[in-house]
C-alpha cells in the first residue's frame, strides 16, 4: 500500500505547465530520487507532497495519519535558539511544552519556577509528553548534537545536522530532502549518507550531488517537460535507459516530422489533386499539425567554453617547506609542492582544514609564516569565488560580463555578448534581469560566464558545482578535463573531483596535507578513509539523560561567577558582534576585483588583518564557552 499517490495531476504557472497529466506514488522503504533541470519543478513537486500547494487539477491521496518530515534546502537561522529547542519544534505544540519543561527543570531559582514547570509537566502528561521527549532525547543522542548550544554559535554542518534531527523528531513516514548536502563538506555528507541508509521511513530527495544520489536511491523519478517517469533502478543504470529512451524519442519524431512534411506537399498541390483529395486525410493532417505544437521539446543545453590564455612556463608554483599556524594550532604544516603546467589538483577536507588558507598562499594573497613560495612565469590568473561576490546584485546579467563591451573575443572568434550568454542558458529576455532576480544555479552559470570570457591559463575554482544541474555538471566537467592549463580545484563534489583532477592533496590533523595520485575514490583505494580528515571539533558532548520520573525534583545550582568573570560574559556578545561586522566589511573589501590591483603592501596588510580578526573571534568564543561551563 502506498503512503502517497498523484492521479493525474496538472500544475502550471503562467503559460508554462510544470505537470500534465503526472502519476506518482511512493512506498515505505523507497529512496526515491527527484531529477529534472533547473526550472523544471522539482521543488514545486515536493511542496505539492508536503501539501503546502494544491494541484490545479488532479487529485493527491495521502494514507491516513500519515507524518510528513521536511529538511528544506536552507539552513536554519544563526539565532539565539538552542539546538535542544529547535530539535523540539519538530513536535510543533508538544515541542514547545518539551522545551519548556527542558529550560525550566535546568534553572529552579525560585517557587514560581516550580509551579510554572508543574503547569507544563501536566500539559506533558495529558498530551504523553514523556514519550515524546523521549525520542527528543534519542535523536539529539544519536546524532551527537550539542543540545545546549545556540544555532549562531554552530557552523552550517552542525546547523544542517540540527535541522536534520528536528525533522526526524516526529518519527516521520516520509522524509522529504531538497538539496541535502548544501553546505557540507565531505566527512558531513558521509555522516549523513549513513543516517540516511539506517532511516526505516521513505525517502524523497532532490540532489545533484551524483555520489551521494548513487548511494542512496533505491528509485529515480524524473520531471522532464511536465511529465514524471518512474526508473525502478540506480543512477547509473538510469543513465543508461535514458539515453537510449533519448534516441528512441529523436526517431520517433524524425519519422513523424517527415510524414508532415510529406502531408504538407500533398495538401499543397494543385487544382485536380485538391478536386480529389481525401477529406478523411485533410482531417488527419490537421491532427498531425496540432499534435506537433504540443509537442514540448528536450530543453537546451549549455554549451560553453573557456578563453584559453598564452601558455605559463613549465613551473606553475614551487613550495618548500611551507608553513602556517595561528597561536600553537598548524593549519599547515611542512608542505613542499611543485605545481607543473597542466596538473589538475583537487583539495579534499573538512570545512576549516585549511584549503582556503592554502589557496591564498597558492594565489599569493597570504605569506606563509615559514618556507618559501615561487612562482612560476606568464601566469594568467581566473578565479571562482563560492560565495560568489564578484557578482554585482543590482546590475543586469549583460552588465556583469560584457563590462562596456557589446563582444567577446573568445579563442580568437568574435561573439556578440547576448549570442555568448545563450551558451550558458541565459535566453536574451533573460539577460536585461538584475543578478539579484536570478536562482542560485543561474548566479553560478553567470560566473562561470564571467570567468570564462577572460583569457587564463590557472583556474582556481572553489566549489563551482553548487546549484548546477547535472547537465551542466557534465559540461563543466568536459570543459576542465580538455583545458590545457592549470586547473586547482576545491570542492566537495566526489564524483566530480574523480572526473577532474589527475591528483588530490588531502587535509589531515596537525597541518599536513598529503598528495595522492588521482581523484577521491582513488585516495580511498591507496588507504585514505574518511575519518582521517580534520572534522570541525563538537563544541560540547550531550550528556545521556536520566530517565524522566513523574515527580520532579529541582537540580542543583550551578556556582555563580564573579563580578569580574560575569562581566566579561555579559560583554562578550557585543563584542563578538563588532568584530564579525569587521570581518564582514573586510571580506567585502577583498571581493572587490580591482583590490589585488593596488598596491601589494597594503593587499598584504589587509589580509593580514582578516586572519587577525578571524583569530580574535576564534578566541572571544572559546572564552565564551569557558566562562559558561564555569558558572
Amino acid at each position: 500500500m502506498p503512503l502517497l499517490r498523484f492521479d493525474n495531476i496538472n500544475l502550471a504557472y503562467g503559460d508554462q505547465p510544470l505537470m500534465d497529466g503526472a502519476e506518482f506514488q511512493i512506498r515505505k522503504g523507497e529512496r526515491v530520487c527527484l531529477l529534472g533541470r533547473n526550472g523544471a519543478g522539482k521543488s514545486t513537486m515536493m511542496k505539492l507532497v508536503s501539501g503546502k500547494i494544491d494541484a490545479d487539477d488532479g487529485s493527491i491521496w495521502r494514507k491516513p495519519g500519515l507524518k510528513i518530515g521536511i529538511l528544506n534546502q536552507d539552513l536554519p537561522d544563526q539565532d539565539e535558539k538552542k539546538v535542544y529547542d529547535v530539535v523540539s519544534s519538530g513536535l510543533e505544540e508538544v515541542g514547545e511544552w518539551i522545551s519548556q519543561f527542558h529550560e525550566l527543570s535546568q534553572n529552579i531559582q525560585s517557587d514560581e519556577d516550580m509551579k510554572a514547570l508543574e503547569k507544563v509537566q501536566q500539559r506533558l502528561e495529558a498530551a504523553d509528553g514523556w514519550s515524546l521527549q523521549q525520542k527528543v532525547d534519542t535523536v539529539i543522542q544519536k546524532l551527537g548534537l550539542p543540545e545546549e548550544k545556540k544555532m549562531k554559535e554552530l557552523s552550517g554542518g552542525w546547523r544542517r545536522r540540527v535541522e536534520l534531527a528536528r525533522a526526524l523528531v516526529c518519527d516521520p513516514d516520509l522524509l522529504l530532502l531538497d538539496e541535502p548536502t548544501n553546505h557540507l563538506d565531505i566527512v558531513a555528507i558521509d555522516w549523513l549518507e549513513k543516517q540516511l541508509l539506517d532511516f526505516q521511513g521513505a525517502l524523497l530527495f532532490i540532489t545533484h550531488d551524483r555520489s551521494f544520489l548513487q548511494s542512496l536511491a533505491t528509485r529515480i523519478v524524473e520531471l522532464d517537460r511536465g511529465v514524471l517517469t518512474s526508473w525502478d533502478c540506480d543512477y547509473k543504470t538510469y543513465l543508461d535507459r535514458k539515453a537510449h529512451a533519448l534516441e528512441v524519442e529523436a526517431e520517433q519524431n524524425a519519422l513523424f516530422d517527415k510524414k508532415l512534411a510529406q502531408e504538407e506537399t500533398w495538401i499543397r498541390q494543385g487544382i485536380k489533386a485538391r478536386r480529389t483529395r481525401n477529406e478523411g486525410r485533410v482531417r488527419a493532417l490537421k491532427a498531425l499539425r496540432s499534435e506537433r505544437m504540443e509537442r514540448r521539446e528536450v530543453q537546451g543545453k549549455a554549451s560553453f567554453s573557456l578563453e584559453q590564455g598564452g601558455s605559463s612556463g613549465k613551473l606553475v608554483m614551487e613550495f618548500k617547506n611551507v608553513s602556517q599556524s595561528w597561536e600553537n594550532n598548524h593549519i599547515i604544516k611542512d608542505f613542499n609542492l611543485r605545481v607543473i603546467r597542466g596538473d589538475k589538483i583537487g583539495l579534499i577536507g573538512a570545512n576549516g582544514a585549511g584549503k582556503s588558507t592554502l589557496l591564498s598562499i597558492l594565489l599569493g594573497r597570504l605569506q606563509p609564516d615559514t618556507g618559501s613560495v615561487r612562482e612560476g612565469t606568464k601566469l594568467e590568473v581566473a578565479y571562482f569565488d563560492q560565495l560568489r561576490n564578484q557578482l554585482d546584485l543590482e546590475k543586469t546579467v549583460i552588465d556583469n560580463v560584457a563590462e562596456g563591451r557589446e563582444s567577446i573575443v573568445i579563442n580568437g572568434a568574435s561573439r556578440h555578448v547576448i549570442s555568448y550568454l545563450g551558451d550558458f542558458l541565459f535566453p536574451a529576455n533573460r539577460c536585461r534581469v538584475p543578478v539579484k532576480a536570478l536562482s542560485g544555479g543561474e548566479r553560478n552559470r553567470l560566473l562561470l560566464a564571467r570567468l570564462f570570457s577572460k583569457p587564463a591559463n590557472l583556474l582556481v575554482m572553489d566549489e563551482p558545482t553548487n546549484d548546477l544541474d547535472v547537465e551542466t555538471l557534465e559540461l563543466l566537467e568536459s570543459l576542465l578535463v580538455d583545458f590545457n592549463g592549470t586547473v586547482l580545484l576545491v570542492s566537495h563534489d566526489r564524483e566530480f573531483l574523480d572526473n577532474v583532477v589527475s591528483s588530490t592533496l588531502v587535509f589531515e590533523p596537525g597541518g599536513k596535507i598529503s598528495e595522492y595520485v588521482g581523484g577521491f575514490e582513488d585516495w580511498l583505494r591507496q588507504g585514505g578513509e574518511i575519518n582521517q580528515l580534520v572534522a570541525e571539533p563538537q563544541t560540547s558532548k550531550p550528556e545521556k539523560k536520566a530517565e524522566q520520573k513523574t515527580e520532579v525534583q529541582p537540580e542543583a545550582k550551578k556556582k555563580k561567577l564573579s563580578y569580574k568573570l560575569q562581566r566579561e560574559l555579559d560583554a562578550l556578545p557585543g563584542e563578538l558582534e563588532k568584530l564579525e561586522e569587521e570581518l564582514v566589511a573586510l571580506e567585502e573589501q577583498i571581493a572587490d576585483p580591482a583590490f589585488y590591483q593596488g598596491d601589494q603592501e597594503a593587499v598584504q596588510n589587509t589580509l593580514a588583518q582578516l586572519e587577525v580578526v578571524n583569530q580574535k573571534i576564534e578566541e572571544k568564543m572559546e572564552h565564551w564557552e569557558e566562562l559558561e561551563n564555569m558558572g
